[in-house]
């Protein structure tokens, strides 16, 4: 079984693949959701997605992992665990993300970016220039699920499990907001 048939199996076991008109935490509107706490809430599901990623990443031998929270948290905790590397995240301040908790990035280290969903990699872009701003080098992003079908990140080193290309919109050119239909926000940022 591939890593992506295994992720499926994964998100379709846990009902974390959702139908219905979303609002995602970038604005943007969609008829599908993934919901990955419905995934991680089971610790031998995120070992076991932390596991591939690690085997996707080992290679690259980074010395920190840093999740923007709240999602990336426990898929970026467990793939330090695989790894056998430092785990930390970065929290929103103002809508600006930062290093709290007593937390530090240290100059030169080899840091690779944990996501559970990457959509637009606003997130993960914004992850990357607080990395790069503490001189730290950013070696790559690791995520379980990659919406864009592989444009959200240009240029940039992306493992994944499972990429898709779900469709998004504008919420002024959501056909379904257009049909008279309201949209739901599942995710953390409200």
């Amino acid at each position: 079984m591939s890593l992506q048939e295994r992720a499926e199996k994964i998100f379709s076991d846990t009902e974390a693949l959702i139908n219905g008109h979303f609002v995602l935490s970038s604005g943007l509107h969609s008829s599908q959701y993934l919901q990955c706490a419905k995934v991680l809430q089971w610790p031998r599901n995120a070992e076991l997605c932390a596991t591939m990623l690690a085997n996707l990443v080992s290679q690259e031998k980074p010395d920190l992992i840093v999740s923007p929270a709240t999602g990336a948290i426990i898929i970026g905790h467990e793939l330090g665990r695989s790894l056998g590397c430092r785990a930390i995240f970065v929290e929103r301040k103002n809508d600006v993300f930062r290093l709290r908790r007593g937390f530090e990035i240290h100059k030169n280290e080899k840091t690779l970016i944990a996501e559970d969903v990457v959509t637009t990699g606003g997130s993960t872009q914004q992850t990357i220039t607080l990395v790069k701003a503490h001189g730290a080098t950013v070696i790559g992003v690791a995520s379980i699920i990659d919406r864009s079908g592989g444009r959200a990140l240009p240029g940039i080193t992306h493992h994944t499990l499972w990429s898709m290309d779900i469709p998004t919109f504008q919420p002024e050119e959501c056909p379904l907001c257009k049909s008279g239909s309201k949209p739901y926000k599942p995710g953390s940022r409200i």
